[in-house]
């Protein structure tokens, strides 16, 4: 549902202009500069303009968006555009039915965090688009889902137009790189809640999956291997204790280069987006037709590859993970080194190189495992499952 105008907030239905617009405090408010029966004098005073927000500016804006949004669709998008709602098919006729016999709606949300602030300080917007997909989208896939729709929410301090567009460019890249369409969105000019330049991202993904492929790791048994897809790096999670580490107790800046990182600058490093794991997934689904082969699947953001899979690891069992059976890039070493950072730590809040698990039955990893890397996607068997009592711990890394 996309949610009505608030003040302070402008809408963008479906990325058109609105045909009505809110006004500046309280719609029970008389408009300022109406006169009304009864007046004697004729009121004038504050705008919506006088009070941070542009509505021209604000209508230049939704004008650059909907070619972004377009290139996103497929025929399961419905409605006109400029409507309060966005319309999708869950199923369509003839030569592309899916013929769904327990569809189950799977939804998801999440933010990008304080990699915004990054993101700002280096005046770089469209990668952050990006990592907004990625944390709903790979959350969305850990239950077998086909990642249907999405939407943003949008906060800027004030109107700005180019902003506004890269932002929803790096959206509208990943969608079309996850075959999930952004069918609309919200966007709030907020000058009192924000400083001038600041804003904050906001993203909703629905996706669906037949009940009997759901994939919720009940079926996580003995004997089965663990899969780790390589991360892009940090990805979404951490920024906080990254920022302390990199700008505060290291003395570095943005556009510092970093010979370490073949001449790349500080900014280039740490606002590398998120990874998208959809065709990966779909990948390893499609060897998986009878839902006998993918047991579980795990999404690994703060909290490590512990707390993560753990989620997900029924209590009969324990998952064993090996300590260098994967490629940690050189991001997490260099953070940990600024910082000062224990290992205990660094494996708490980051995903170390492993941004997503798929918990497999043995005789199908190595196939999987071919199928990744044919979509380019490097992974590796980085642990196995073992019977285990109900008051173990349900993931260990030694």
């Amino acid at each position: 549902m996309i949610p009505p105008v608030s003040a302070g907030a402008v809408t963008r239905r479906r990325a058109s202009p609105r045909s009505a617009l809110p006004c500046a405090r309280g719609a029970t408010r008389r408009p300022c500069g109406l006169q009304f029966p009864g007046d004697d004098t004729r009121v004038s005073g504050a705008t919506y303009s006088s009070a941070g927000v542009d509505l021209a500016l604000y209508r230049e804006g939704m004008a650059r968006l909907p070619a972004h949004l377009r290139r996103t669709h497929c025929p399961r998008v419905l409605g006109a555009e400029g409507g309060f709602a966005a319309l999708f098919a869950l199923d369509l006729p003839g030569l592309f039915a899916r013929g769904y016999e327990q569809p189950l709606l799977v939804s998801c949300t999440d933010g990008v965090g304080t990699k915004l602030k990054v993101a700002v300080a280096a005046g770089v917007h469209h990668t952050v688009g990006i990592d907004l997909v990625a944390m709903s989208v790979n959350d969305c896939l850990c239950t077998g889902a086909e990642p249907l729709f999405f939407l943003d929410y949008v906060a800027l301090s004030h109107d700005d137009p180019a902003l506004l567009e890269q932002i929803v460019r790096g959206i509208a890249d990943a969608c079309a790189a996850c075959d999930c369409a952004l069918v609309g969105g919200e966007t709030a000019i907020l000058p009192d809640m924000y400083q001038r330049g600041e804003y904050d991202l906001a993203g909703f993904c629905v996706g669906v999956v037949e009940r009997r492929r759901l994939v919720d790791g009940r079926a996580i048994a003995a004997g089965d291997v663990a899969l780790g897809l390589a991360s892009s790096g940090l990805h979404s999670n951490g920024y906080s204790l990254v920022r302390q580490a990199v700008f505060d107790m290291g003395g570095l800046t943005c556009g510092d280069v970093l010979p370490d990182f073949g001449g790349r600058t500080v900014a280039e490093v740490l606002l590398e987006p998120t990874r998208l794991y959809a065709r990966a997934v779909r990948a390893a689904l499609t060897h998986d037709r009878d839902g006998q082969v993918v047991h579980g699947i795990a999404h690994i953001t703060g909290g490590g590859l512990v707390e993560n899979l753990g989620r997900i690891v029924p209590e009969t069992v324990q998952v064993a993970l090996r300590r260098g059976s994967w490629s940690v890039p050189a991001v997490f070493p260099w953070v940990q080194r600024l910082g000062r950072i224990a290992d205990d730590e660094m494996e708490r809040v980051f995903n170390m190189g492993v941004g997503m698990v798929l918990v497999v039955a043995p005789h199908a990893a190595e196939e999987i495992m071919r199928r990744l890397a044919d979509l380019g996607q490097e992974s590796w068997p980085i642990g196995t499952v073992h019977a285990a009592t109900p008051d173990a711990a349900r993931v260990v890394l030694a």
